[in-house]
């Protein structure tokens, strides 16, 4: 597994690199075996208007998902503290999630041994399509990047869909927690 720990705006010491070490690596290992990578970044904030200027973001990859939780503090360690907590919480859920998600497979099959692989699979299609409440049509024309910021802005929404008329393709921007935007374009 590869354990990376990342600085902006501040210098880590020994001490903070061990702690995390303790707390948030070991941790995590112990309750979700198939990790690919942990990366923690610490991020100082210098505006001194903001109290709880020590953020901290950890990202776990996992063979079948990516966790990531953020959280900040008045120091470096209660910002690990605080995030240590939200990932534990988060990685139990998804451990849960696995485990029932094997459990139901397998009561599936000894409830319905006859059913094969092709009706279990039309049967979980059926139930997401129920879960799909609204649906809704739009008419898409070509439309720069920034116009489609505009868009989203004047529509309140978090997304647009669009279609960029530098590529000819079908595009998303969207808003970041960082209060910037993003441009998602396919590649084929």
């Amino acid at each position: 597994m590869e354990f990376i720990i990342k600085s902006r705006n501040i210098q880590l010491d020994e001490e903070i690199r061990n702690y995390v070490e303790r707390k948030i690596r070991r941790k995590i290992i112990k309750i979700l075996d198939k990790i690919i990578k942990l990366e923690v970044k610490f991020i100082f904030e210098k505006n001194p208007r903001i109290n709880l200027n020590n953020q901290i973001e950890v990202t776990v990859f996992s063979s079948g998902a990516v966790i990531r939780a953020t959280d900040s503090g008045t120091d470096l360690f209660e910002a690990v503290d605080k995030v240590n907590s939200k990932l534990e919480r988060q990685v139990k859920k998804y451990r849960e999630k696995l485990i029932n998600k094997g459990r139901k497979s397998s009561n599936i099959k000894e409830l319905d041994g006859l059913k094969t692989d092709e009706q279990q699979t039309k049967s979980v299609d059926s139930k997401i399509r129920e879960a799909i409440v609204k649906t809704k049509t739009f008419t898409l024309k070509p439309i720069p990047p920034e116009e489609a910021v505009l868009q989203m802005e004047l529509l309140g929404h978090d997304f647009f869909v669009f279609i960029n008329s530098e590529t000819e393709r079908t595009a998303v921007v969207y808003r970041r927690k960082d209060k910037n935007y993003g441009l998602i374009e396919p590649t084929l």
